[in-house]
């Protein structure tokens, strides 16, 4: 259930809470490395991290959930974040974008998950000098499992980088989870292609509807992701070095694939709607084109079985030894005729 506590006309800045209603303890976990160090702990008070914190080396704080508004004050007070920043993190509904502070730059998108049908949750990055925070709407398993393993490990350039270049990592890993979701959609709707193509049905019909809804739903999760990587790209923060801008290079270029990968879906689908019209349509045709042709045959013979059938007194064939069996001859030989001549035209 969504919490209601979204108050129309309050003044900017109110930290309110607007996503699923939550009791669970936020889990804070703190990530310190260098090129030869690495430190993770995780805590469930925002003081005692604050007081594990070592200097000259990159750390990153991951808060799991973002119920608590007290905590996300705290945090906010202590690394003097804007109360604008903090109500567009607590807001879950928030569309994804990127805004650039004197001392902090932060990023909010959200975050996908594909179990039988498309999951989000809301996740803000704030990038400070020599920290990375980020704020994810639930706990649970997420993107980034990847980066703290390549952390732990000192594996690829991470270790080698400073705090933008893991801020980069992290919106990396989001896109990157994207391309799995699309690749997913991309086998159920090559099966759904095959059942419209085959043997179409109500439930096509349903699973066609439903993952249209689905790929409006990725559309606007992932369309924003574009404009967020051209406003950093175009940021003058200090905070983003010269070296990392070819990386955001090249996250840009995977988010136009992305959105691009999601229109030719959208397209796809919209092309099997039509192909599941045209094949319902023509299956009725069919249907029809053998009861006309039933009905056509049955023609001549309800004309010739009528005719016999008024019972006048001075009717010929009536009174005829063979009029029975010609006349059954007869209506074969129609039927045959009608068959032949047809079959001839190609009707059947």
């Amino acid at each position: 259930m969504e919490n209601a506590k979204v108050e129309i006309g309050a003044p900017p800045g109110t930290i309110i809470y607007s996503g699923k209603e939550s009791n669970e303890k936020v889990k804070i976990t703190l990530i310190e490395y260098n090129e030869t160090e690495f430190v993770e702990k995780n805590f469930y008070d925002f003081s005692e991290c604050v007081n594990c914190v070592n200097p000259n080396m990159v750390k990153w704080i991951n808060v799991d959930g973002i119920h608590n508004v007290e905590l996300i004050e705290t945090i906010g007070k202590h690394f003097i974040i804007h109360p604008l920043t903090l109500e567009d993190i607590v807001h879950t509904d928030q569309r994804s974008k990127f805004e650039d502070y004197d001392s902090y730059v932060v990023s909010i998108m959200k975050m996908l998950y594909y179990d039988a049908e498309i999951r989000s949750e809301q996740l803000s990055v704030i990038l400070l000098d020599g920290i990375v925070i980020s704020f994810q709407e639930i706990d649970g398993g997420d993107a980034f499992d990847m980066i703290r393993n390549r952390i732990r490990q000192g594996k690829g350039r991470i270790r080698k980088m400073g705090a933008d270049y893991l801020a980069y990592a992290l919106l990396d890993a989001v896109v990157d989870c994207y391309f799995g979701i699309l690749e997913k959609i991309g086998d159920r709707i090559e099966l759904l292609e095959e059942e419209v193509m085959e043997e179409p049905s109500k439930q096509t019909l349903q699973q066609i509807h439903h993952m249209k809804r689905e790929m409006i739903f990725l559309r606007k999760a992932v369309w924003p992701m574009r404009e967020l990587i051209n406003n950093i790209e175009r940021s003058e923060t200090e905070l983003i070095k010269p070296s990392t801008d070819i990386y955001l290079r090249d996250l840009h270029d995977h988010a136009i694939r992305v959105i691009d990968t999601v229109e030719t879906f959208r397209d796809l689908l919209s092309g099997m709607m039509d192909i599941y019209l045209s094949s319902v349509s023509n299956r009725m045709n069919e249907v029809m084109k053998v009861l006309t042709i039933i009905t056509t045959l049955f023609v001549p013979v309800t004309f010739i079985v009528g005719l016999y059938g008024m019972n006048f007194e001075f009717m010929p064939e009536l009174h005829s030894h063979w009029g029975y069996p010609i006349t059954l001859i007869v209506i074969f030989l129609t039927i045959i005729s009608l068959l032949v001549y047809f079959r001839r035209k190609k009707w059947m």
